[in-house]
């Protein structure tokens, strides 16, 4: 067996992996394993299992640019008040 991408580190990440999986095979996406007739969500852990799917952590959150900028505000020291949002209005 191939080891695809890095050892899931959680049972939380190996859910949303097999869930992200499940679908796939829902959708029409070939089993990597004997399928059956067992449902999809039951062949997706068996592929995650065996490390037949690939996955990753994907690249790093950038962060939003109002946050850089109240950073970078703040950072200056230049004492005026970062800027206030107001919040939105219920309908």
């Amino acid at each position: 067996m191939e080891n695809k991408g890095p050892a899931i580190d959680s049972k939380f990440r190996r859910v949303l992996v097999a869930a992200n999986r499940a679908e796939q095979l829902m959708r029409g996406a070939r089993a990597k394993v004997e399928a059956g007739k067992r449902k999809p969500t039951r062949v997706a852990m068996e592929e995650i299992d065996h490390s037949l799917v690939e996955w990753g952590y994907g690249p790093p959150p950038q962060p939003e640019p109002s946050e850089a900028a109240a950073a970078a505000a703040g950072a200056a020291g230049d004492g005026s008040p970062a800027e206030q949002t107001q919040p939105a209005e219920v309908h």
